[in-house]
């Protein structure tokens, strides 16, 4: 039996387990299956890891995609300048044990924006977490300039407070990467100016459930274009299976 997981905490809200169990009924993966793995601390995944034989692949989510980095023994030219890893392919060889570590994330944001991307010159991106430096590579390939946005006015960001209304109207695209809205606190939203939106902005969620979180909502209700975190999730998904299963190095 081939055994692919989960690795992050908590994992109540995440969809992978049932996609992937899914896909592997539709396409008579009969071989494969999915686990959730939840875990309080980076080096249990060690133990994991070698505790299973057939481990053959994990997705990392919140909050270890950086800190998987110092475990592994190889990682993506595209991983390593994002400095996040949500994909982790697992070699055996006899008893040695090797660990390869990719960012499908990205190819989940490149496909999300894929049919937008043409008229995006100016984006903010909300959070500053694994999952927002994936949005910065596949923003900076497109040529987007992009600036980041975080509750405490740090280092290569702007604090909420110092976004001001000329800044909202110069931007196209706002991409939310932080956890706000997602299940079961699904109220909560970024704090900016929804009144500055409108029909020329784009809002992008990396939050995929609810489909249609509040940041989507408060969006809508001003004209925006909103773009769900669902065809994310499905792309990244489908990037790492393509990871698992092929000789990519």
């Amino acid at each position: 039996m081939r055994k692919f997981g989960l690795v992050g905490y908590p994992l109540g809200h995440s969809f992978s387990k049932q996609y992937f169990t899914g896909k592997f009924r539709r396409e008579h993966e009969d071989d494969c299956v999915y686990e959730n793995y939840p875990v309080h601390d980076i080096e249990q995944i060690t133990g994991i890891i070698n505790s299973d034989a057939g481990l053959c692949g994990l997705n990392i989510t919140i909050p270890y995609k950086t800190a998987i980095l110092r475990l592994l023994d190889y990682v993506s030219e595209e991983a390593m300048e994002t400095g996040a890893v949500n994909v982790v392919k697992i070699k055996r060889t006899g008893s040695s044990v090797l660990l390869y570590g990719y960012n499908s994330d990205i190819t989940g944001v490149s496909d999300s924006l894929s049919q937008y991307i043409a008229g995006i010159r100016q984006a903010l991106i909300l959070g500053t977490g694994g999952a927002s430096k994936a949005v910065h590579y596949a923003l900076k390939k497109a040529g987007v300039t992009a600036t980041s946005v975080s509750r405490h006015k740090k280092e290569g960001a702007l604090a909420y407070t110092e976004l001001t209304p000329q800044m909202l109207a110069a931007t196209q695209l706002i991409v939310n990467t932080t956890p706000l809205g997602m299940f079961p606190d699904t109220e909560s939203f970024p704090d900016i100016d929804y009144r500055q939106l409108g029909r020329r902005h784009i809002l992008f969620d990396l939050v995929y459930n609810p489909e249609i979180t509040a940041f989507l909502r408060k969006g809508t209700e001003q004209g925006c274009t909103v773009i769900t975190g669902t065809r994310m999730l499905h792309s990244q998904a489908e990037k790492a299976w393509q990871i698992w299963n092929n000789d990519l190095l």
